[in-house]
């Protein structure tokens, strides 16, 4: 298995991409991403078509895709 991705924020901290698959109230199964500050077996590579986008102002960071 490959390193997740990781992410060094404005702040200096460093991030790690991790996901999980998640039943939505419908029944409907969806891949979720976030971000967390150590690395744990859910880590993840950044998926093709999506980036990483910063708040200004506390330094979260949210993937997104690309458009």
């Amino acid at each position: 298995m490959a390193a997740p991705y990781s992410h060094t924020n404005s702040k200096g901290v460093t991030y790690y991409l991790n996901s999980k698959l998640v039943t939505l109230r419908g029944g409907k199964e969806q891949r979720i991403y976030y971000f967390s500050k150590d690395e744990r077996p859910e880590g993840t590579e950044l998926p093709e078509g999506f980036g990483v986008n910063e708040n200004a102002r506390n330094g979260f960071l949210t993937v997104k895709r690309n458009k």
